[in-house]
């Protein structure tokens, strides 16, 4: 299968993003709307879209370019003959950088953000559900 590793080059960092981003969005929404994170269930799911849509789009921005490649590496003949690696910079060097890292960005953006608004709406609507809190992180070193 030639798209294995640029689906790891573009899941990875889609993936990690994607959590890292929510939950600082989050923090940031709920330090300026709600520093005693005393809202409303309206108030909360709004937030989760908020913070999920925001992850999503940073998580499209930074995957977009390796999921572009996989578009076309799995298409026949894209890249010419050679190893995945030469196939990718083959590619890569048709298409030119710039191309490879925006051509149907916007459209990419528009998907995973409302597909992230809402994966996130229902994980943070399941926790109380399951009698579960979201975790925090907190600095060791800050004296907690």
């Amino acid at each position: 299968y030639s798209g294995f590793v640029p689906i790891l080059f573009k899941q990875i960092p889609y993936t990690i993003a994607k959590f890292v981003v929510q939950d600082y969005a989050q923090e940031q929404i709920y330090n300026v709307a709600a520093p005693d994170r005393n809202v409303s269930k309206g108030g909360k799911l709004g937030i989760s879209l908020t913070s999920g849509t925001i992850a999503g789009v940073a998580a499209a921005i930074i995957s977009h370019p390796a999921d572009t490649l996989l578009s076309k590496m799995n298409k026949s003949g894209a890249g010419g003959d050679g190893g995945m690696f030469t196939r990718m910079a083959r590619i890569t060097s048709e298409m030119g950088l710039y191309n490879l890292c925006t051509q149907g960005l916007g459209a990419r953006c528009i998907m995973v953000g409302g597909l992230t608004a809402g994966q996130f709406a229902i994980f943070d609507s399941m926790l109380p559900v399951m009698g579960l809190e979201k975790f925090h992180y907190v600095d060791p070193a800050a004296g907690h």
